[in-house]
């Protein structure tokens, strides 16, 4: 069996997995920016919004960081994969992006 993967064939966001007699590109972990294989432990580098943390890059609560990123009143944060948003408290809607009470 020839490596195939050896000359780098996939495109930055895939890693190269070699199969006999030929090859396929398979795509990176969305915690990833560039990878060597499969999941979030083979990331060269964090995609924006994830931090390395034991070897592997794990997503970095916005919600739980010092500072408050969700700044407007009545307004709470929700943490997602790689982000976060800001939503209007229970009880409030927004208004032209001011949360006002329903």
């Amino acid at each position: 069996d020839l490596d195939e993967c050896a000359a780098s064939p996939c495109k930055d966001h895939q890693y190269c997995l070699n199969t006999d007699g030929s090859f396929s590109c398979k795509a990176c972990d969305a915690s990833c920016v560039g990878c060597t294989g499969e999941g979030s432990e083979k990331c060269k580098t964090c995609a924006s919004g994830y931090v390395k943390e034991d070897e592997r890059c794990t997503d970095i609560d916005e919600c739980n960081l010092p500072e408050k990123v969700c700044t407007k009143e009545n307004q709470d944060c929700v943490n997602t994969s790689g982000s976060y948003k800001c939503v209007c408290s229970e009880g409030f809607e927004d208004n032209d992006g001011t949360c006002v009470q329903t």
